[in-house]
Parts: structure tokens; C-alpha cells; sequence
């Protein structure tokens, strides 16, 4: 019991410490797809640690679940572990709490994603209303673009199956030829790295568990940091003007450029000023080690769960 005591407190720990180490430096701006694996490994060894505890927990309070959990392992094993030092009760209800917290989770994720699929088949239906298909016309195979007649300069990829990327007739007749080019190549970039779905997973967790900081902040961050990256895999194919230039075109009477006045594209100003900049990528070297680090959080809680079975053992 006390390595699931542990676990708890080493979970708590990134939870609360995670958000505010990376909000320290200022190279997730430049390097945002490796910035958004050193968040989903930081959620990952948050939930590791809570999935390991309930394990444990629920082995100390009920050998039905011990039988489970310890199947293969000699008693040497089970007695390390030292799972009936406090009874029945506390594991029980440790058990218990964080097993409903993971029910609690995947309702979250259900709801995520019943909202999202609700939302694209409303946007669906007003695309048929506002571009109906001509009678005995068909839609073509593989086809993916639609033009909507509009007086607001708007682009959006709307996932589903199949896919569609909707351009809007304001932002062809403002857009250029590379500019147009540098708008569909952003929202293809979002549709190639599916970040539909790290979007859905980090509202979920927020919306289920609001208290806890590296849930919440992963939430906020994901939100920013996929567009940097879409961005920066538009600048690879038409240059970072280019995408700087059809930013400012689509979104220059939004009023987002007015500090006064708030509006939730706010965070367009920073990255125009983001690719104006053209800040270099860091070191290959120092890119590897964040990898390597970040890579290695999610098994500090397996080391921990796993250390006095293989101590019984040596």
C-alpha cells in the first residue's frame, strides 16, 4: 500500500509542478510539435500513476484482485509489496476513488466527442443548405474542398468522413495565389497530425477534473500550441510571409488586432509576430534530449510500481 501511496503523491507532484516548469521557457514557440509531446507525456505519467495506484490499492483490499494483479508473481513478490499493512479500509476506498475517477474520465471523453460529432453534423447540414448539390449532380470521389459564398474571409478543415476543407468566396477573392496556398496548407497540416483528437482529449480532461493544474493548463496549451504547428508546416512548403500575409488578410477586420477589444482569435497578433520573427529551431541535440526526457517521465511511476517486486526477485 505504501507504493500506491507513493504514486499518488508522485502524480500530484507533476500535476502540480509540470505547468508551471514549462511555462518557464520560451522554446515550446519554437519547437511546438515537441512541446505538445512533453505535455501528452506529462498527462500520460499523471494518469499512470492514478491507473498503478488504483491497482494496487484494489490488490491490497481484495484478493479477488490481488489474484489479478499478482497472477504470474511468486508470494516474495506479493509480500514486498506489503499490501495488507493497512487493512482493508483505506485501500478499499482509495480503490474505489480513483477507479470512479477513471469512469468519470471516459464519461468525459464519451461527452467530448458526442458534443464534437453533434457540432460537425450541424456544420454539415449547413454546408448542403448553403452549397446544395445541382440537380443530377453527384459529389465526386475523394472530393475535399468546398467553396461557400460568404462576405467574411474564413477557412476551416471540418474532419469527419469524408473530410471536407471549406474556403470561403471572401477569402479567394483577398487570398493570393501563395497565400491561398499557405491557408489550405495550415488546415491540411491540421488534418495530417489529427489534432482534432488532442483536442477533444484535453477538453475532456479539463472538463472533468477543472481543479487539476496539469489537466487545465494542457487544455489551454494544446488550443495554442497546434496552431503554431500548423503553421510551421505551412512556412515548410510556402515560406513564413507567406502564411505572416494571408493571417493578417483573413484576419484584419476581426478587430483582433486592437488590444482593446477582446476576442478569442487574440492569440493571432503572436503568432504573426511568431513567424515574422523566424526564431531558429533549437539544436538537434538539445531536441533529443527533450525527447529523451520527456519520454522518460511517463516511467517514473512504472519504476516506482514495479522496484520492490524486482528488489523481492534480485
Amino acid at each position: 500500500m505504501m507504493v500506491a501511496l507513493a504514486l499518488l503523491v508522485l502524480g500530484a507532484l507533476i500535476a502540480a509542478t509540470a505547468p508551471r516548469v514549462l511555462a518557464r521557457g520560451s522554446w515550446p514557440d519554437r519547437e511546438p510539435v515537441l512541446a505538445l509531446l512533453v505535455w501528452q507525456c506529462m498527462v500520460v505519467a499523471v494518469l499512470l500513476c492514478c491507473v498503478l495506484a488504483m491497482a494496487l490499492s484494489g490488490a491490497a483490499a481484495w484478493q479477488a484482485v490481488r489474484g489479478h494483479v499478482f497472477a504470474p508473481a511468486p508470494s516474495q513478490v506479493v509480500e514486498a509489496y506489503g499490501l495488507s499493512t493497512f487493512g482493508e479500509s483505506w485501500p478499499a476506498v482509495v480503490a474505489v476513488l480513483l477507479a470512479c475517477g477513471g469512469l468519470w474520465t471516459a464519461a468525459m471523453l464519451t461527452r467530448e466527442i458526442r458534443l464534437s460529432r453533434a457540432r460537425r453534423r450541424a456544420r454539415r447540414a449547413e454546408l448542403r443548405t448553403r452549397a446544395p448539390m445541382l440537380p443530377g449532380e453527384e459529389p465526386a470521389p475523394g472530393e475535399r474542398l468546398v467553396v461557400l459564398e460568404g462576405d467574411r474571409p474564413d477557412a476551416w478543415w471540418l474532419p469527419g468522413s469524408p473530410p471536407r476543407l471549406v474556403v470561403t468566396t471572401a477569402a479567394l477573392r483577398r487570398l493570393e495565389g501563395r497565400g491561398l496556398d499557405a491557408i489550405l496548407a495550415h488546415e491540411q497540416g491540421h488534418r495530417r497530425a489529427r489534432h482534432d483528437w488532442l483536442l477533444h482529449c484535453s477538453s475532456a480532461l479539463a472538463s472533468g477534473f477543472p481543479r487539476v493544474p496539469v489537466f487545465r493548463a494542457f487544455r489551454d496549451q494544446v488550443h495554442r500550441l497546434v496552431e503554431l504547428a500548423a503553421d510551421d508546416m505551412a512556412s515548410r512548403r510556402c515560406g513564413r510571409l507567406a502564411v505572416a500575409l494571408a493571417l493578417v488578410e483573413l484576419n484584419e477586420e476581426r478587430g483582433v488586432f486592437d488590444p482593446a477589444v477582446p476576442h478569442p482569435a487574440a492569440q493571432v497578433p503572436q503568432r504573426i509576430d511568431r513567424l515574422l520573427a523566424a526564431r531558429p529551431r533549437l539544436p538537434v541535440v538539445r531536441r533529443l534530449r527533450v525527447t529523451a526526457l520527456a519520454a522518460a517521465v511517463p516511467l517514473v511511476p512504472l519504476l516506482v510500481a514495479f522496484v520492490p517486486g524486482l528488489r523481492a526477485l534480485g
